[in-house]
């Protein structure tokens, strides 16, 4: 029977297996971490493909077009930078509540634009009267509006909520449902969805001029 310390005096690292952890970073880096005279060592990874990155990347272009209202239309950034789509839907006005999307056709359409982040602190309630003049305006001039963020799915939809609230003379449930019945992949995020439910719109009557709230 060998004692502790004959055990010890036999043992051999190299006996050991060896050890990796395989790391993939938010920007698509992968690299190898192993150990090697205790520390740490790093071999990066060939990537598999050009511009490959951390996530599956959905290269399908959203082109689906929620009609809120014949002259009020609901879409993804592929919509507003998709000149066809724009002219099938007859588009004069976009409304662009992006962040970082630059307006494509600034010499064909007219557009304004807020760029706003999609974080549940955003106070995007801020901007509803001015994108409501904005969608009005489109509506006066017997023209068409878009309304787009990057995805269709948060801001845009928060404002065109926002607008049937206080323009249209909707509850939320009712401007919520309308606007998901049209763009299905509507849902803004939940501080946006509590901003909503809490929005007490000024409506002013075109008729006599008094303020409603």
């Amino acid at each position: 029977m060998h004692s502790l310390a004959q055990e010890i005096k036999a043992f051999s690292k190299t006996a050991l297996r060896k050890q990796c952890t395989r790391v993939t970073t938010l920007s698509g880096r992968r690299v190898i971490e192993t150990w090697k005279d205790c520390m740490v060592q790093v071999v990066e990874e060939p990537m598999q493909a050009e511009g490959a990155c951390g996530y599956v990347q959905d290269l399908s272009l959203d082109l689906q077009v929620g009609v809120i209202k014949p002259w009020l239309l609901l879409a993804s950034q592929d919509v507003a930078q998709d000149f066809d789509t724009l002219k099938n839907f007859k588009v004069t006005h976009i409304l662009n509540v992006a962040y970082g999307v630059e307006n494509a056709f600034p010499d064909q359409f007219i557009y304004k634009s807020f760029s706003i982040l999609d974080l549940p602190q955003t106070i995007i309630s801020e901007y509803f009267q001015e994108c409501s003049e904005f969608i009005e305006q489109a509506k006066t001039e017997n023209g068409v509006v878009l309304v787009h963020c990057n995805a269709g799915v948060s801001r845009s939809a928060s404002v065109v909520i926002g607008y049937l609230m206080s323009s249209e003379f909707l509850s939320f449930e009712d401007a919520f449902a309308l606007v998901k019945s049209a763009r299905p992949a509507a849902c803004p995020n939940p501080g946006f969805m509590e901003q909503l439910r809490n929005y007490k719109p000024c409506i002013k009557s075109q008729l006599n001029g008094i303020t409603h709230t």
